[in-house]
């Protein structure tokens, strides 16, 4: 059961003085390890925080299948948790089956579109940034060819490759993109030997959505540098450039901390409401992150033409595309 796992955290309060109020009760459940040094590390940090800002008494487990997700949810909910994240748009079943047995407790899913009166999605508009990505890999890009990497296959995951196809077919439109699905999110070792057989395909800019399998790409595309190619990585979910700073030119990131401290402030002051959940970049979420250590291989025009897509998508005269989910 997810409050005692041992891939988990359980942060207990003391015990409140009579007539003092109850501690505000949050549990996270993701689908990967939560030292991926992405999408799922991003969750954790975030759930730390509501424990330091809020005083809150925090869980977290790590879970693979949808059974897992239904019956962490319910485990939560018994045990009385004020709030439970579902980390990813694959909890969203789960949390609508679960939620009515548990009126008091609130269900979030980061992604979605399903709600109910307890449960709401929260959902990061991460494509303002990959789309950014996909700009930015077009002007740099030697071979005319692209590479993307996922985990699981998606809709939320295919919606962020869709904005990066558009932004870089909006400055080329010849530019060939490709996308590959490895089937799960921890396998570093597929996940190199996709972003290789991608390099050897001519793909000399790869962006990955894989959270810990990521690693894997970062490996294949440092390899390839060393032997003399000119290839380069984006990072995703976190700002990730520091993990291969010799070849991440990028991370399309998104501050989840600060949005999980947002929500849990809401539950915690009796202001949540069920209805979607929407943060992007002039809600302070997401973000596109150059790494400086790189910055000076990206040539001027490219720099300002960036700074100009940013503010463009931030006014909203630049719809950026987005899949239907």
């Amino acid at each position: 059961m997810g409050l005692l796992a041992g891939c988990g955290e359980q942060a207990d309060a003391p015990t409140p003085a009579s007539g003092a109020p109850k501690a505000l009760r949050v549990a996270l459940l993701t689908p990967g390890s939560i030292s991926d040094g992405g999408w799922n590390q991003a969750a954790y940090d975030g759930l730390r925080r509501i424990q330091t800002e809020l005083g809150a008494e925090i869980s977290n487990v790590e879970t693979k299948t949808p059974a897992q997700f239904e019956e962490e949810f319910r485990s939560y909910g018994q045990a009385g948790f004020d709030l439970v994240f579902g980390h990813g748009f694959e909890y969203q079943e789960a949390a609508a089956k679960v939620a009515p047995a548990f009126p008091k407790t609130v269900f979030i899913t980061t992604s979605g579109n399903t709600v109910r009166p307890n449960v709401a999605p929260m959902v990061f508009e991460l494509e303002q940034a990959t789309y950014l990505c996909g700009v930015l890999a077009a002007r740099m890009t030697k071979t005319g060819r692209l590479g993307l990497i996922g985990g699981i296959d998606l809709p939320s995951i295919r919606s962020t490759f869709l904005a990066f196809r558009a932004g870089a077919q909006s400055v080329r439109p010849d530019v060939s993109v490709r996308e590959v699905f490895l089937g799960r999110f921890d396998d570093v070792g597929a996940a190199r030997e996709a972003a290789l057989a991608l390099m050897d395909e001519g793909a000399d800019l790869l962006l990955h959505q894989a959270n810990d399998a990521g690693r894997g790409v970062f490996q294949a595309v440092q390899e390839r540098a060393k032997q003399g190619q000119q290839v380069y990585a984006f990072g995703t979910n976190r700002n990730q450039n520091a993990m291969a700073p010799d070849v991440v030119l990028a991370s399309a990131v998104l501050d989840v901390p600060a949005a999980f401290v947002e929500v849990a402030r809401r539950v915690k002051e009796g202001r949540f409401k069920a209805a979607p959940i929407r943060l992007g970049m002039n809600e302070g979420i997401v973000s596109f992150v150059l790494n400086a250590g790189l910055a000076s291989r990206i040539p001027a025009p490219v720099l300002q033409e960036l700074v100009q897509d940013t503010a463009r998508i931030r006014s909203g005269e630049l719809k950026v595309p987005r899949g239907e989910f």
